[in-house]
């Protein structure tokens, strides 16, 4: 029975998690490995937040070093840390910061370069090479589509990362660890449990009710923990907390995707208002990002729009034109949990993160994370639970997030080997191996035991059937969406026109729902796909883009 379908076998754990981001997933994989029992809930879906929606990097934080340089430290180290415990989820992306000339441009330049200077102190601890300062022939023979006249600049290193599998390797091992996980799951209230209720240590009672098929489920626990990042003031009103003891800023992030990686470098440049902002390659495309705007609108349903689009192309296009002649093919949307402060500028808030306990509330065991960074949630998650132990359930279980490799992270496969091995393309098997690490082999053993496993069902990732029924079967996927976000399927230029349809298939005959089931979760996927892409699109694209959108929704049936 696949994950998603298991109810949970007893009513009582030690900790329920809130939310199914890289807090909640990294908290509830941190406190399986010290021995508790453990039950996440999240009402989506894993990284259907803002760690899935971010712009796809563990940084180091090199914007925070001169204000707060413990952010920047922090995120050094803890990249350091994913990289060990997922070596084969990173891959480097080096950056250029040009210059433009100016009165007072060979000032700044040297004031750059002693900023990168001090910043190297920190490479080290992420495996980064030392910046390099460069000359305007440095930079134009490094990118020749560079325009405009330089002083020079400097080159930085940074990592990229798929934020959604990273939630769902954590939440893996969490699993294999005894936690249980509950998505699509909406917590509806959060009780205490009184004196008399009976035996045991149990504080609170959690009740949730599943989404897609209004199940409920029931857990008492001695802790709970509200990891809900912008929906926090939300999750603590459901236990009668105050919100403003939860509060976050909600900061708008978009990002536009190309359809193809039209440098080899990111580069930095600066929006119409002085704000910066850059272009780099994120494997097989291009992501250009990121606005940072207060958000006051429904957190479930976030979007880009046409202005932010403009504002992001115009602002790359004055130092790398050419990015106009690359094809827009989506973008997407995600809300940082920023911690609350009143009067700064969006771009000024801290990037720092807080863990408010909310005894003082009249609610001993809970806990709100507020805050944070994907660069940074181990050590986040290793604080909180550092707290909760010892203070909860008298234990001082030490942390092995560090140093325990993540499921598939034990050593990386030869991927051209693989690809010999089972008759598939090179791309297709470093693109497993990317996600799956070493447990690429049992995705690739389930395609050779199963008709057509090998069969492509994405061609523009590619993504192989057999890697679809894994994603239901073994990480909980239960829609087209939740495929999508495991795999990339129908990420790519066609938008899931080539393959939102058999992946509808296979997901209804893996969880044995008719096949009708299977075409509404293509078109709500389809759907979905091309609202984030309209916005990006020019007049001639949009109407080719709608009749083809015509064509196959047409071909799925339905009303919609």
């Amino acid at each position: 029975m696949p994950f998603a379908e298991r109810a949970l076998e007893a009513d009582r754990v030690d900790a329920v998690v809130i939310g199914g981001g890289i807090n909640g997933t990294g908290v509830a994989r941190d406190l399986s490995l010290r021995g508790l029992r453990v039950a996440l809930f999240e009402r989506n879906d894993l990284a259907f937040g803002a760690s899935g929606n971010s712009s796809g990097m563990i940084h180091g934080g090199v914007r925070y070093l001169s204000q707060a340089p413990k952010v920047t430290e922090s995120s050094c180290r803890d990249s350091g840390y994913i990289q060990r415990t997922a070596p084969h989820l990173l891959f480097r992306i080096p950056f250029l910061m040009p210059l433009e000339s100016g009165p007072k441009a060979r000032i700044l330049l040297e004031l750059v370069d002693a900023y990168f200077r001090a910043y190297d102190d920190f490479q080290p601890l992420k495996r980064g090479k030392p910046h390099c300062r460069l000359d305007p022939h440095d930079l134009a023979k490094l990118e020749p589509g560079l325009v405009g006249a330089t002083v020079g600049g400097v080159t930085f290193d940074e990592w990229g990362v798929d934020g959604a599998r990273l939630c769902v390797l954590n939440a893996i091992d969490a699993i294999e660890n005894g936690a249980r996980v509950h998505l699509h799951t909406t917590v509806e209230s959060i009780g205490k449990i009184g004196e008399d209720a009976g035996e045991g240590p149990d504080r609170y009672v959690v009740e949730g009710r599943h989404r897609l098929t209004q199940d409920r489920v029931r857990v008492r626990a001695h802790v709970v923990i509200n990891a809900t990042g912008a929906w926090s003031p939300i999750t603590a009103s459901l236990g009668g907390l105050p919100q403003a003891r939860a509060r976050v800023r909600p900061g708008k992030g978009i990002h536009v995707v190309l359809d193809r990686r039209v440098t080899n470098y990111g580069i930095v440049s600066e929006a119409i208002d002085g704000r910066q902002m850059f272009i780099f390659p994120w494997q097989n495309v291009s992501v250009i990002g990121t606005t940072d705007d207060d958000y006051f609108g429904d957190l479930d349903d976030v979007r880009a729009t046409s202005e932010e689009v403009r504002y992001l192309v115009q602002g790359v296009a004055r130092v790398f034109p050419s990015v106009r002649e690359a094809r827009a093919i989506g973008t997407y949307a995600g809300v940082r949990p920023t911690l609350y402060a009143y009067g700064k500028n969006e771009d000024a808030l801290s990037r720092e993160h807080e863990v408010v306990d909310h005894a003082a509330d009249g609610a001993p065991g809970v806990y709100s994370m507020l805050g944070g960074k994907l660069a940074s949630y181990r050590m986040f998650a290793q604080e909180l639970c550092d707290r909760v132990l010892p203070a909860d359930f008298d234990s001082s279980a030490a942390c092995t997030t560090h140093t325990r490799p993540l499921p598939g992270g034990d050593r990386v496969p030869d991927a051209v080997g693989l690809a010999t091995a089972h008759g598939i393309t090179p791309v297709a098997a470093r693109r497993l191996v990317y996600r799956h690490g070493e447990r690429a082999l049992r995705v690739l053993d389930r395609a050779v035991r199963s008709e057509g496993g090998l069969d492509v069902t994405c061609p523009c990732e590619p993504v192989l059937e057999s890697e679809v029924r894994y994603a239901v079967r073994e990480e909980m996927a239960r829609t087209v969406d939740d495929v999508s976000r495991r795999t990339r399927l129908g990420l790519g230029a066609c938008g899931g026109m080539r393959c939102a349809a058999r992946c509808g298939q296979i997901v209804a005959q893996e969880l044995e729902l008719p096949p009708a089931e299977g075409h509404a979760m293509a078109r709500d996927f389809l759907d979905r796909q091309a609202r984030s892409r309209i916005v990006a699109l020019g007049p001639e694209q949009a109407r080719q883009e709608a009749l083809a959108q015509a064509h196959v929704r047409a071909s799925l049936g339905g009303s919609r």
